[in-house]
Order: C-alpha cells, then structure tokens, then sequence
C-alpha cells in the first residue's frame, strides 16, 4: 500500500512539474506579459499559415491573417493582412512605427504583401 502512494505522489509532482513547464513556456502568456509590460513581442508559428500572428507592440495587440498563394516557384503566405482589436489605444503611434512592424512582418514573410486595416490604413495612405 505505501508503495502505490509513493508511485502516486512521485505522478502529482511529475505532472505538476510539466503543467509548470508548459505555463512558462506559453507564447500566449508571453503575449500579455507583454502587452502588461507595454514591450515587444512577435509570436507566430511560421510552419502553419492557418493560424493567425500576433504582435504585442507598446501595449497595443496587432493581429495578422495570412494567405496563402504561388510565387513563380513555390507556394508561399503573398498577403497579409495587419489589424487591432482596440484602435483608440493608437494614440501615439506613427508611420514609423508601422514600419518597423512592416520590416518584423517581412522578415518572416518575404514575399507577402502586407495590407492594414482602419484605422492605420487610412494613416499609411496620407503622405505628407
């Protein structure tokens, strides 16, 4: 019988030991330290174009949908399209932060075409 307990207790510490694990290593829980921090964070997973990237950026969350397309020899992500679910909290930013946000994008996606929605749209068309 103390036997069978051991193995259990050595289980409960085995488990809690990788739900640990996997809570630190969360890009998600990145993400909103993150947006909390009001810094820098890139999370995407590359391999898979379904999911969407997201981008923490001065507490601002920016969200990218890719598509997939053909290039002259291959298939690769041609368009993106770059949102926020929060636009009143764009006080502050400028084209020069979009572009740095286009160089990070770009650096993964080479070839795609990055595309904003409202309300950047409009400030990335205004030059001046």
């Amino acid at each position: 019988m103390a036997f069978l307990i051991r193995i259990i207790v050595i289980a409960i510490i085995i488990y809690a030991f990788y739900r640990l694990l996997r809570y630190i290593l969360d890009p998600m829980r990145k993400l909103d330290a993150a947006v909390e921090n009001g810094s820098y964070y890139f999370y995407d997973d590359v391999n898979n174009v379904r999911k969407n990237f997201f981008i923490a950026m001065r507490g601002v969350v920016f969200e990218g949908e890719k598509y997939l397309g053909t290039t002259e020899d291959a298939f690769e992500v041609v368009s993106i399209f770059v949102w926020t679910e929060n636009p009143d909290k764009l006080q502050g930013f400028s084209k020069e932060d979009f572009y740095f946000l286009q160089k990070e994008i770009s650096m993964n996606y080479p070839v795609a075409q990055i595309n904003w929605k409202n309300p950047i749209e409009q400030l990335m068309k205004n030059e001046g």
